[in-house]
């Protein structure tokens, strides 16, 4: 892994998913929530992530789908590892975990911030992504809001991030990495291969 680690999500062709490996991304996402304007099926994913070379995650992104579902979605996929974007539990996590893949789990900064002391502890050991509220959105989220500290493990940083502003939330919040999908768009849902590969720099930078 890069010292930063930087995931790319919402990818729909193979130019902006190879222009993102050859920037050197870490991870490419794909998403597979109903109802996403960059939502993709678990078919043409499939050529996607065969395009992906070994050592870069492919994620597949779900939120408040059954897991049945997710496992089912994510093997037809072919992808390494799943992301959990709703209300999923530690036991869909672990159910995730027995059938082969990696996992992230996305928390919303008012979800993460609600929880208490005890129940932030049981995820110290998952890795993580606080987002906005309202994901995709291309909103940043007040990191004020959040009191009693940061994830203690692996944690990614998302949510209204461009190659503009991703160096100095970097410097001022440091998470392991960070997880951009709008912020790389020309327009709502269309990836620009200058603007990852912009981000990619600066957030390295």
């Amino acid at each position: 892994m890069n010292a930063r680690y930087v995931k790319i999500c919402g990818l729909q062709t193979p130019e902006t998913v190879t222009a993102t490996v050859e920037a050197g991304a870490d991870a490419v996402g794909f998403v597979f929530a109903p109802g996403s304007p960059r939502s993709i099926s678990a078919e043409i994913a499939a050529t996607l992530t065969a395009l992906v070379p070994s050592g870069i995650e492919t994620v597949g992104v779900f939120r408040n789908q059954p897991i049945d579902e997710v496992i089912a979605i994510a093997t037809a996929a072919a992808v390494s590892t799943v992301q959990l974007h709703g209300d999923e539990s530690l036991a869909d996590m672990q159910r995730l975990k027995d059938a082969g893949f990696q996992t992230l789990r996305a928390f919303s900064i008012n979800a993460y911030a609600a929880l208490n002391v005890q129940d932030r502890q049981k995820w110290d050991e998952e890795r993580l992504l606080l987002d906005a509220v309202e994901p995709g959105a291309g909103v940043t989220f007040d990191a004020s809001t959040l009191t009693g500290g940061w994830p203690r493990g692996f944690w990614l940083l998302a949510g209204g991030l461009n190659p503009d502003n991703v160096a100095k939330l970097i410097t001022e919040l440091a998470p392991s990495g960070v997880d951009v999908s709008s912020g790389v768009e020309s327009s709502r849902g269309v990836k620009d291969i200058s603007l990852i590969q912009a981000f990619i720099h600066a957030a390295r930078g």
